[in-house]
Order: structure tokens, then C-alpha cells, then sequence
């Protein structure tokens, strides 16, 4: 039963106009003490709210990943910007991409090695960082090695025909596009022919000079890489074409060893038609992929994320960026010689993590700290109120040895002294009682005191006032000390 505290201390209040008065408690305290615990409750609502208010929008807000791409005008770059603003289209898309221009696929590799980027194209071939793993593969490249038609010049024999790898050796040799990178290919190829490479002359071409080149016969054979619709390639091919004659695609018919060799390379096919009217049937080569890949560190929420818009947009832009079409899934398998992300291989697995996944650990620790949290908070707040729980003892105390002053007392001065300290004791009692320092079982062994102190008080009173007048003098003077 809950407690009354005017029925407790109604005889306290009754004592006389003076004690009643001294003895109820303020109303505008009591409401002070309400208001700022509305306040401080409110403050730890709006708090939780904001904390989780935070929460949400930092999982939720998108996230910009920057990709490091090269060169500038090439297909890669075109690629990397076409999705950026389709993905900055779509509303709902968790991710959004910013390209990072850079010289080429070394550079981007280097990029992404700094952490100067969170995505990178790179090719297959080169050196991989070792802080990359793979997420999609942009595309497949074929090596394409092939030699001009033979042309008989007036007053010179007609040079013999090249038809096999072997016979490259002594001759000059184009490379389309500046990167040592397709240099770099034709020195494993040449080698694994048993060709010196020392023993050929290397001249790369621009890839938008390469055709002017070819017409001007600066070399006796090229090589190219790139998808097998290269437009770079298909152009190369056609202005070999001489005389009518048209030119010859060496085949590779040790793809298989230069891949066993060489894990960045696999054996790959050129199929009959794809230059034109080259070749007039399948020829082997070998390929290499070009990869997106992300740094090691980067969340495997962000990477699923980035590879399911990536998989989902690319067929709506098949047709407006045919190269888009191309994009496929990384290899997840463990012994592959790019390992794939964890994010990207949870999406091609079918085990991307939900949100309540991927942040169940996250919210029981949460609960569990916020619950330690309020376990802790109340034990301070009790451990603050010691203070006030050991001066209200000591109040109780000397209340009780008021009860003794008061039946010694010789005057009713000193008792209306004694009564003006009960009625301050009184008070603030009850104010910690209201701030809940004491509980109502000390509450009402207070009140004993205080009724005991009372009884004392009005009993010593009523015997002093029955005294004859120079006995009251007497007890006046003897206890102001001047008797």
C-alpha cells in the first residue's frame, strides 16, 4: 500500500500554525523534481531515437566508391562512366561510382595498391596488387598475330611467305597500342616458339595511328589485343588487305602449353568471320580477361551491393553500350588465379548476407551494453544517493536526542528552538523521500522519532507552563546561564 504522507506526519502538522506551516511540503519543489525528471527521461528518449536515427542512415546512405580507370578514350573508360550514371539514375541504388582517370591498367593497379581507389579495371596479365580481388570480369581478350599478304615488288623477289610462328625471327614485328603490357605478350609468345626475342625488331604503334602504319608497311607482321569485336583490331586487319589479298592469322596452336605456363593466360578461340572476312575459319589463341576488382578491405556488404546493381543494370544497357553485355560473373572458386571478393562471391552464390545478417551480432551487443548500461546507471544513481541516505540517518539521530534535550529543557524558548531544527529536519527528509534517497520503511521510522519527539516536546511544555511564575524565571535564568 502506497504510502500517505499526510496521514503519516498529521500530527507533525497539527502541532500549531507555526509547525504546520514549516512542515508541508512545497508544492513548487515536488514540482521542480517532476519536471526535470520528465526532462532528463525525454533527453535519454531523444537520445536513443538519435542514436538510431544515426544508425539507419549510415547503413542505408549510399556509398561512393571511386574506380580507377585507363586510358582516356578507351572503351574501359567508357564503360566505368556509362555505369556511374546509370547507377546515379536509379533512386534506390545503394552505391554510387566516381571514375578515377589514370594512364592505363598499370596505373589503375597502382591506384588501387595506394588505396588511392576503392575499385580498379586491370588486366589479367599484369601484376596484380596484392591487396585486389576480383568482382566481375569486364571482358575477354584474344591475342591476334597475323601478317600482311605478300605484295611482289618491281626488281625484288617476292619475300617468302610467312605462315608459322617459327619464321618471325629477323623480321619486324608492330605492336598496336603503347602499353608494354601487349610488348610484354608477344615476348612470351615468341618464346614459346622458340624464338629469341632479341632476335625480331619491336615497333609499337599508337592505336589510332596503327592503321596508317600498316598501309605504309612499317612491319611485317602485328599483333593486337582486345575483344574479338575490336573495332581497334577489325580496323588493323583491314588495312593489311593489299592487292586484293588478304591477310594471314597465325594460329597458336600451343595456347594450351603458353596457359599452363602462364595461369594469367588461357587457351581461347578466334571464331571464322570475326575481321570481316578473317579469318576464313577458327583459329586458337590465347586470351587474358580484363577485371574489376576491389581492395581487400572494402566491406563485403559494399561489394555484394555494387555487384548486384552491376548484374542488374547490365542487360538495360546492352543495347545503348554493347560492351556492358560482356560483364561476367568472377570465378569463386578457390583455387582460382584471381581470388574473388567475399561480397561478390556471397552474390554469385546465392549467400549475400540480409541486413539483420549482417548486424544481428551488432544489435544483441547493443542490447546487452544498453542493458549493462541501465544496470550500471542505477547503481551510480544509488551510489550518488548515499550521501544523502547517510545525512538522513544522522538527521534521525540527532532527532533522537532532541527527544532528550526536549525533556530537559528549562524554558520554552529552548523548546520552540528545538521544534524550529524538527520542522528542518522534517523537510528535508521529505525531500529525499521524493528523490527517492530513503524508502518508505525509513520514512516510517522517522515518523516514530518525530511522534516521540513531539510527545517529549508537548509534555515538557505543558509542565513548564504549570510552574509558578518565579519558577519559571528561575528555570529561564539558570538555563540562559546566568545563574
Amino acid at each position: 500500500m502506497k504510502l500517505s504522507l499526510k496521514r503519516l506526519f498529521a500530527r507533525s502538522m497539527a502541532g500549531g500554525p507555526d509547525l504546520a506551516y514549516s512542515t508541508i511540503p512545497s508544492p513548487r519543489s515536488s514540482r521542480s523534481v517532476k519536471r526535470r525528471l520528465a526532462f532528463v527521461t525525454l533527453a535519454g528518449l531523444m537520445a536513443v531515437l538519435g542514436i538510431a536515427a544515426a544508425a539507419y542512415y549510415f547503413a542505408v546512405r549510399p556509398v561512393i566508391l571511386k574506380v580507377a580507370v585507363g586510358p582516356a578514350n578507351s572503351d574501359d573508360l567508357r564503360v566505368v562512366q556509362t555505369l556511374a550514371q546509370a547507377f546515379n539514375n536509379q533512386r534506390n541504388n545503394q552505391i554510387r561510382l566516381r571514375p578515377l582517370p589514370t594512364e592505363g591498367a598499370i596505373a589503375s593497379a597502382q591506384a588501387l595498391a595506394d588505396g588511392k581507389a576503392d575499385l580498379a579495371i586491370i588486366r589479367g596479365d599484369l601484376d596484380v596488387p596484392k591487396n585486389a580481388q576480383a568482382v566481375a570480369t569486364l571482358r575477354k581478350n584474344v591475342a591476334v598475330l597475323w601478317v600482311p599478304p605478300t605484295t611482289k615488288a618491281k626488281g625484288k623477289k617476292t619475300p617468302p611467305k610467312i605462315t608459322r610462328i617459327a619464321q618471325l625471327a629477323g623480321h619486324r614485328i608492330g605492336v598496336i597500342g603503347r602499353t608494354q603490357a601487349n610488348v610484354n605478350l608477344l615476348k612470351v609468345i615468341l618464346k614459346q616458339y622458340g624464338v629469341d626475342p632479341n632476335k625480331v625488331e619491336i615497333v609499337q604503334f599508337p592505336a589510332n595511328e596503327a592503321a596508317e602504319a600498316i598501309r605504309n608497311q612499317r612491319a611485317d607482321a602485328y599483333i593486337a589485343a582486345g575483344p574479338v569485336n575490336s573495332k581497334i583490331t577489325t580496323d588493323a586487319i583491314l588495312a593489311s588487305s593489299r592487292d586484293g589479298g588478304t591477310p594471314t592469322i597465325l594460329a597458336l596452336d600451343l595456347a594450351e602449353a603458353i596457359a599452363q605456363n602462364h595461369p594469367a593466360y588461357e587457351a581461347s578461340d578466334i571464331p571464322a568471320g570475326s575481321f570481316g572476312s578473317v579469318p576464313e575459319e577458327e583459329v586458337k589463341t590465347i586470351g587474358f580477361a580484363h577485371h574489376i576488382v576491389a581492395r581487400k578491405g572494402l566491406p563485403e556488404s559494399t561489394v555484394a551491393a555494387f555487384t548486384r546493381q552491376l548484374f542488374s543494370i547490365r542487360q538495360a544497357l546492352k543495347n545503348e553500350f554493347p560492351l556492358a553485355a560482356k560483364i561476367e560473373t568472377p570465378d569463386t572458386d578457390k583455387d582460382a588465379t584471381l581470388p574473388a571478393h567475399p561480397g561478390a562471391a556471397a552474390f554469385v552464390d546465392g549467400e549475400e548476407k540480409t541486413f539483420l545478417d549482417r548486424y544481428s551480432d551488432f544489435i544483441w551487443w547493443g542490447l546487452m551494453a544498453f542493458s549493462a548500461m541501465g544496470s550500471a546507471g542505477a547503481w551510480f544513481a544509488g551510489y550518488l544517493k548515499k550521501d544523502d541516505r547517510n545525512n538522513n540517518s544522522s538527521l534521525r539521530d540527532r532527532l533522537l536526542d532532541m527527544i532528550a534535550a526536549a525533556r530537559k529543557s528549562e524554558s520554552t524558548d529552548e523548546l520552540d528552538q528545538l521544534q524550529s531544527e524538527a520542522d528542518d529536519i522534517l523537510r528535508e527528509t521529505l525531500q529525499c523521500f521524493e528523490h527517492g534517497a530513503i524508502e518508505e520503511g525509513a520514512l516510517i521510522a522517522f515518523n516514530i522519532a518525530l511522534e516521540q519527539f513531539h510527545n517529549a516536546v508537548a509534555d515538557r511544555r505543558t509542565l513548564l507552563v504549570s510552574l509558578p511564575q518565579y519558577l519559571q524565571r528561575t528555570a529561564q535564568l539558570r538555563a540562559t546561564g546566568t545563574i
